[in-house]
């Protein structure tokens, strides 16, 4: 079965109907063969049934929301720009400024493909037009971009959990524990922030380990500091920082569920753009005086958020927000030239917030097909004997699924991999005592190399499709290998050192 999905996908199949006709036609087979009973397949509606009534799933559209809406309305730009501008005058500073952009976008807007584009636009041809080695540019954007897959809030973070905890349920009830230790979406926020860090802080000694044995890598850019830099830093970083404490603040302090914060993260996303939109419509009129305006409209914001938190609680910084969304959008809709502009950035964030959002949950159910075809057909056995046949028990078996999902990387989608291999993996590896936060976590990181891993990396082919002609297609690939040998680094480090993953879990809720 899974050799016909990579056959089916080589041929220009989409994904969906690829894992859901395999799965039809092996149950056919099967059928013939007398080894499927073709009534499991009246299953599946209460299947999709449980997929779309999961509250938990609610999060993913407004994530998904959130980062597009982020990334049309041009936030990160002015933070490439802007920090581009503070760093770029020392040695390696343009390489830094994309490793914190990367990571500051990673933990706001999730989606790589936006990520990946926008830094190559902006990014990539300043790089190159100072003198900097090809490859460090194009793999360190790359791989920074791909950060959005394991830095929190992230999509896969959220099908992950659900998928874990849905396992981990079974194999508990198998046990004989009926009273399960439940599995959440916050419990991997919190596991994955740590690795996400240490990704970064990997890639960040990458540069510095160029600035110092091959200065000319990446050489400095000369240019001069513009007046107000200061200001344009603030309003360039303190609108991403606000948004991550909220979504992430909420959901590790507990104030919130990752639903509840997902609306949140949607909600300061459209305020955010409102506001940059009004400042970008006055700009030609007032110039300067703009930059100072939002400097203290956000300085204001800051210090009223955190008074009303300090005076009311969540409900006190929620409903803060509100009325400044209310006043900023009222103000936008008055003026014809900002509500045109405001008019059309919600028409495409509609847009390609449902293309993206009925993409991610096709696949879902179009691997739902294969893994109950997969399942009644013997394969999870299959597996299990496989995997307990390993040399070394437990950890053995670990190391076997996290090769086979690394080889998979190079030929599938990162939420195909997770629909098709996790459900069945998950619970043989659980059944071993492996840890279910843990497991998650490695999986998370190992499932990020497969945007880098040729020869269909998606990071590969969105960095493609906006470089220059003078950046060879080799080059890219070349530049990549690094990235993805820090990236098994960092698998290796979770693997000796588990608590990376497992000690703020911990301590946040008291596992």
């Amino acid at each position: 079965m899974f050799l016909a999905v990579v056959a089916v996908l080589a041929l220009g199949y989409p994904v969906v109907f690829s894992l859901a006709g395999v799965g039809f036609g092996f149950g056919l087979l099967g059928h013939y063969a007398g080894a499927f009973d073709l009534s499991y397949f009246n299953a599946l509606p209460l299947r999709y049934w449980g997929i779309l009534n999961n509250d938990v799933l609610i999060a993913v559209p407004l994530f998904i929301l959130m980062g597009v809406m982020l990334e049309r309305s041009g936030i990160a730009e002015d933070l490439l720009k802007t920090l581009g501008e503070v760093f770029g005058r020392m040695r390696g500073g343009l390489g830094l400024s994309v490793i914190l952009v990367g990571s500051l976008l990673a933990a706001s807007t999730g989606i790589v493909g936006a990520t990946v584009t926008t830094m190559a636009l902006i990014s990539l041809p300043a790089m190159m037009r100072v003198g900097y080695d090809k490859r460090l540019a194009s793999g360190l954007i790359c791989a920074t971009g791909s950060l959005a897959q394991i830095i929190p809030p992230s999509t896969v973070l959220v099908f992950l959990a659900v998928i874990m905890q849905t396992a981990n349920s079974q194999v508990q009830l198998a046990k004989g524990n009926f009273v399960p230790q439940t599995l959440s979406v916050g419990d991997l926020f919190a596991a994955a922030f740590i690795p996400g860090l240490v990704l970064s802080g990997l890639y960040t000694l990458w540069v510095i380990g160029h600035i110092i044995f091959r200065p000319a890598s990446c050489p400095a850019m000369v240019t001069h500091r513009s007046p107000g830099l200061g200001q344009r830093v603030v309003v360039a970083l303190a609108p991403t920082l606000l948004l991550i404490i909220a979504v992430l603040g909420s959901i590790i302090a507990g104030v919130a569920t990752p639903t509840e914060a997902a609306s949140v993260g949607a909600m300061g996303a459209v305020l955010l753009t409102v506001v940059r939109i009004v400042g970008e419509a006055l700009a030609p009129r007032f110039g300067a005086q703009v930059d100072r305006a939002l400097f203290w409209w956000w300085t204001a914001m800051i210090l009223g958020l955190v008074m009303l938190a300090l005076l009311a609680g969540a409900a006190g910084v929620l409903t803060g927000s509100l009325v400044a969304l209310v006043v900023a959008s009222a103000f936008a809709l008055s003026r014809p030239d900002t509500r045109a502009r405001l008019v059309d950035v919600a028409t495409q964030v509609s847009r390609q917030s449902l293309i993206l959002t009925v993409m991610v949950f096709v696949i879902f159910l179009g691997a739902t097909v294969f893994s109950l075809v997969f399942t009644r057909l013997g394969g999870e056995e299959v597996v299990g004997e496989f995997l307990r046949a390993m040399p070394g028990g437990a950890d053995g078996a670990v190391l076997v699924v996290m090769a086979i999902v690394f080889v998979l990387g190079m030929f599938l989608d990162t939420f195909e991999i997770l629909f098709i291999v996790v459900p069945i993996a998950a619970p043989i590896l659980l059944h071993m005592d492996v840890d279910p936060v843990w497991l998650s976590i490695m999986l998370a990181v190992n499932l990020q190399t497969s945007y880098l891993t040729p020869p269909f990396g998606f990071s590969l082919f969105f960095l493609r499709g906006v470089a220059p002609p003078e950046l060879k297609t080799s080059d890219i690939y070349r530049g990549i290998i690094p990235f993805v040998g820090l990236q098994i680094v960092c698998l290796g480090l979770l693997w000796a050192f588990p608590q990376l993953a497992l000690w703020l879990p911990g301590v946040i809720y008291a596992h």
